[in-house]
């Protein structure tokens, strides 16, 4: 199993004093990845549903306030010398693919080879429209085909592509990524439409277990739908084997007993348990939201950094 953790895009986490204790200590830890999220402007007037908590609401849209994605990578990289850095997620089709794909790719070569891309199709429809994007009703089809062309441009000599939202040929790309044959995908989402695209063209499928539509929050629910994406994967006549599962943590809680029975809640032995639960269910990857149902009590870095140590310290020697 790898282990890895979130950094805010907005709020007093995300101060570069804080920033860089918390990945710093993560790295010294032995966490593998960290990952941040992705918004460029909340507009102030907003009904499309948030669909990751009960309340649809997204925390960030209260305060507005939100960094570059790629920008704070790009700082994690010069704070770190192994951590992985993540996407959770890249709303892809918010940026000229080539554009994208080539900050990815200069990313990639400057922190020797470091980039995990966790992609994804959006959910806020008015940022769309002030971005003045094609259709959000299209943000699907969008994606897919912005992800094609970024494998096209990290992998061919010669790279050309022509499609219904983007075209281009007779170019260099150079340098391409240190990774081979290109950065990992990370496809994220739990509905259908996600877990097709991840058996098509992901090294991994990452889920979030807190959409009330496609409910994955305990073992059994999130077994099913890994079942699907093998079944989907051997459909697309890909090995299973190559898609794997990283699956983001929302419900982490060392102050719970662990009597309710909510996976990753509750002292070391029940955490540790847990996680040889989802290792032995295929999961390969678990990326922990420190936040989490903790958030009222996460006021500066020394309170994730806790959790960092908790899991770190007490519960991984048990796993």
């Amino acid at each position: 199993m790898k282990y890895g953790f979130t950094i805010p895009g907005s709020g007093p986490l995300s101060a570069p004093e804080s920033m860089r204790a918390l990945v710093r200590r993560g790295e010294d830890l032995g966490f593998d990845t960290v990952v941040c999220p992705d918004h460029i402007v909340f507009p102030k007037d907003i009904s499309s549903p948030y669909p990751y908590n009960a309340q649809a609401v997204h925390p960030g849209t209260i305060g507005g306030a939100c960094l570059d994605q790629l920008t704070v990578l790009a700082f994690i990289a010069g704070q770190t010398t192994t951590l992985r850095l993540g996407t959770s997620l890249m709303i892809v089709s918010h940026r000229n693919p080539i554009v994208a794909a080539k900050a990815l790719a200069t990313l990639d070569v400057l922190s020797n080879g470091r980039v995990t891309l966790g992609v994804g199709a959006g959910w806020l429809r008015e940022e769309f429209e002030t971005l003045n994007l094609p259709s959000f009703d299209e943000r699907g089809a969008v994606t897919d085909e912005y992800i094609r062309a970024f494998i096209e441009l990290w992998t061919a000599d010669d790279p050309s592509f022509e499609g219904k939202y983007i075209n281009f040929s007779n170019i260099h790309f150079l340098p391409k990524p240190v990774q081979k044959p290109h950065i990992p995908i990370w496809v994220g989402g739990e509905s259908n439409r996600a877990i097709r695209r991840a058996a098509r063209m992901g090294n991994a499928w990452h889920p979030l277990g807190t959409n009330p539509d496609f409910p994955l929050g305990t073992p059994e629910l999130l077994k099913a739908s890994m079942d699907r994406l093998a079944a989907r994967t051997q459909r697309e006549g890909r090995d299973p084997k190559d898609v794997e599962v990283a699956f983001r943590v929302s419900t982490f809680d060392p102050a719970s007993d662990g009597s309710d029975g909510i996976p990753f809640a509750g002292p070391p032995d029940k955490v540790a348990e847990d996680i040889r639960t989802y290792e032995a269910m295929g999961v390969t990857n678990l990326i922990f939201d420190f936040g989490g149902v903790a958030s009222s009590r996460v006021g500066d870095p020394s309170d994730i950094i806790v959790m960092q140590e908790f899991l770190a310290l007490e519960v991984w020697p048990r796993v």
